[in-house]
């Protein structure tokens, strides 16, 4: 038999221990935590990495264990290999359940930049026609833009323009039509 100094306290039959916890007994159960929460809370850090879930899955190990212990069957092995089974597979789903959150995460982030730069695309696409618009609209002649800008930019009706102007109603008119169609040419646009 091995040398015990004599304060070491002898390590306690774990089997024996989880046999007693399976009938409800709450004093074994602690003394089952306190011999193999270090184990436990060990082979858990290496798999999670982070201190505090580490410790947090380290509790739900011990909360399966004690509503588990009748299932427990000592005829397939020893309660120690039971329950450090039982914590790397629970450390493992938890290191899963972050991954599939964080590519959760990275893909909604992925779609709220997707539409972002659609947005900043479709903002582009306006600037550009507006500027295509602009361009079209310096090749009219001064009536002609006068009288559109404050036609379709100004929402002024045909008889403020007029007013504005100091034209008579159908030259004002004539001078938009003749510009939106010369327009309509320059840009591009069919006319259908």
């Amino acid at each position: 038999m091995p040398h015990r100094d004599a304060g070491s306290v002898p390590s306690p039959d774990i089997d024996a221990l989880m046999a007693q916890v399976a009938q409800g007994d709450q004093e074994a159960f602690g003394s089952l935590y306190d011999s193999l929460a270090p184990l436990v809370h060990g082979l858990v850090l290496r798999v999670v990495r982070d201190p505090a879930q580490s410790e947090e899955v380290t509790q739900e190990i011990f909360l399966e264990v004690w509503q588990q212990a009748k299932r427990f069957d000592a005829d397939r092995g020893h309660a120690r290999a039971w329950i450090t089974v039982m914590a790397h597979r629970r450390a493992v789903d938890r290191v899963r359940a972050a991954q599939a959150a964080s590519d959760r995460d990275l893909r909604e982030g992925a779609k709220d930049f997707k539409e972002s730069y659609d947005d900043v695309e479709h903002r582009v696409e306006v600037a550009l026609e507006s500027e295509r618009v602009n361009k079209a609209l310096e090749s009219l002649t001064e009536v002609q833009r006068q009288a559109i800008r404050l036609a379709y930019y100004g929402g002024y009706t045909y008889g403020e323009v007029a007013d504005a102007l100091g034209l008579p109603l159908g030259t004002v008119k004539t001078r938009i039509r003749d510009g939106m169609i010369r327009l309509r040419d320059l840009l591009g646009v069919s006319h259908g």
